[in-house]
């Protein structure tokens, strides 16, 4: 069996001003997202080294060739000065790569990020608004992260391994989904439902067939989380969606239709839709009363290809 042998540092906040905007951005028709000026370019570092170099450090005590981790944040924040690209995920991989190029007892680097998102904010600007340039919001909302792995193979350094994600997306929909036709046995306690409020939580991680897109160095190549977050509660608006797990097949068919660049597409979904104390406010002809869920909740895990995108065209023919 392969021995696991890795350390580094977590928690490492960089946060950039003044970095290069990201554009060349694919134009879609769920999203008004265009680019991003880069004013604020934060995210939260965690990476791993791997080698066998370090095996006399867990055996014998041995630090001589042990790369303080304290050592790792400050290399990570140095080069996050020097970096001149607009993506997290180009960041990440320029770090992981100056790693393998200074220590040579280093074999491989997993580094991920998640990126801290900062709102513009409007200002009155000569009897209009627009965004201010100097305050910015600190966001609580989903995020955007990458994870990237470098390993040196012979005399070179290749990125092995790119995973882009937008993770902690909470979406409700008051009415226009349903869950029926499951099977009903003696532990089945549910009540079959034709049009219900449906809140879930959603991650997406997303692969790229070249690794230069996700540098954001190619025309139309680089797909923002922003894009991904609009498809997903485009699709959501759009399908009255029997079942979670064929709302995220028809959001993954979307996203795979509008970014012929990636590869791949996954999904983790939670259902966290509420309880229902009030079927009918007297006032109201549709208002509803509802509870947080009890605390057991149900989850789906999925992932599409190229070749289910393949497989729905045609079976649309």
């Amino acid at each position: 069996m392969k021995r696991t042998m890795s350390y580094g540092k977590a928690d490492v906040w960089v946060y950039r001003t003044y970095a290069k905007p990201l554009t060349s951005i694919r134009s879609i028709p769920e999203s008004s997202f265009s680019g991003r000026k880069n004013i604020l370019f934060g995210m939260n570092v965690k990476v791993a080294i791997e080698g066998e170099a370090f095996f006399s450090s867990f055996k014998d005590g041995d630090n001589t060739l042990v790369v303080a981790t304290d050592s790792m944040k400050n290399f990570i924040l140095k080069h996050a000065g020097d970096y001149q690209g607009a993506t997290q995920e180009g960041f990440l991989e320029f770090v992981a790569h100056r790693f393998l190029e200074t220590y040579s007892h280093m074999t491989g680097i997993s580094i991920s990020g998640e990126q801290i998102s900062f709102e513009e904010l409007p200002v009155p600007t000569n009897g209009t608004f627009e965004p201010s340039p100097l305050v910015f919001r600190y966001s609580l909302n989903e995020q955007a992260g990458a994870t990237i792995e470098v390993k040196r193979e012979k005399d070179e350094i290749v990125t092995t391994q790119n995973v882009s994600s937008l993770k902690g997306l909470r979406l409700i929909k008051v009415k226009g989904s349903s869950f029926y036709g499951y099977v009903k046995d003696e532990y089945t306690t549910l009540p079959e439902s034709y049009d219900r409020p449906l809140f879930i939580f959603l991650n997406i991680d997303w692969r790229y067939n070249n690794i230069d897109d996700a540098r954001g160095n190619s025309s139309d190549g680089y797909v923002a989380a922003e894009q991904v977050r609009d498809i997903a509660y485009s699709v959501f608006h759009e399908q009255n969606s029997p079942s979670i797990q064929n709302l995220i097949y028809r959001i993954g068919t979307r996203i795979l239709e509008r970014f012929p660049q990636l590869l791949e597409v996954r999904f983790e979904s939670n259902n966290r839709t509420w309880e229902t104390i009030l079927d009918e406010i007297p006032v109201s002809l549709e208002g509803k009363v509802f509870t947080e869920p009890r605390p057991p909740y149900g989850f789906q895990c999925f992932s599409m290809t190229r070749d289910d995108l393949e497989s729905e065209g045609e079976s649309k023919k």
